[in-house]
């Protein structure tokens, strides 16, 4: 049960309840995380802008490799919603039970090339508390193994995404 009282559908905003409706018609639920983001519209809308440009829109990185991130990163914080949550995205964003068992796993288990596993443990890195000491030269190792600025900056910032959304799960203690 979450720390804190979460919002039903009929206590939402109107803004909010028209994202929800639709989810409400299809699952016949909101998940925790969503409520969550329901108790304010800023932070609401934010997040879900954050969600839909860096996770579903089309972008420089495969939804493999975004998918990848967001299980490795939920699995780093110990967020078990967000790992069960992208499970299923993953799933159906067309990642193969094979390579979500991988990616659960860790890196060193993911069937692929030494490329992705390079820019994968990057983002692992680039979550610690640390990231602060990430030198220059880590950065140039991806760019010289043929990532564009675009994708590290992307790669990382969904690497912060998952930092943030654990975070809120994890305080808040959803999906306990």
């Amino acid at each position: 049960m979450a720390h804190i009282k979460l919002p039903e559908f009929e206590n939402m905003s109107p803004a909010i309840q028209d994202r929800a409706r639709p989810i409400l018609e299809k699952t016949g639920k909101l998940g925790e995380i969503f409520k969550l983001m329901a108790l304010d519209d800023k932070i609401y809308f934010a997040t879900d802008g954050m969600i839909q440009k860096y996770l579903l829109d089309e972008t420089t990185l495969s939804y493999d490799i975004k998918e990848s991130i967001a299980l490795l990163i939920s699995v780093e914080n110990g967020c078990k919603m967000c790992v069960d949550v992208h499970k299923g995205i993953a799933k159906m964003l067309g990642l193969s039970d094979e390579r979500i068992e991988e990616v659960l796993k860790g890196v060193d288990a993911i069937n692929t090339d030494d490329k992705e596993k390079a820019l994968l443990n990057f983002c692992i890195r680039a979550s610690q508390k640390d990231n602060y000491k990430v030198l220059k030269s880590e950065i140039d190792a991806l760019k010289d193994m043929g990532y564009s600025d675009v994708q590290i900056v992307e790669a990382v910032a969904i690497t912060g995404y998952f930092n943030y959304i654990n975070t809120l799960s994890n305080v808040f203690a959803l999906g306990q």
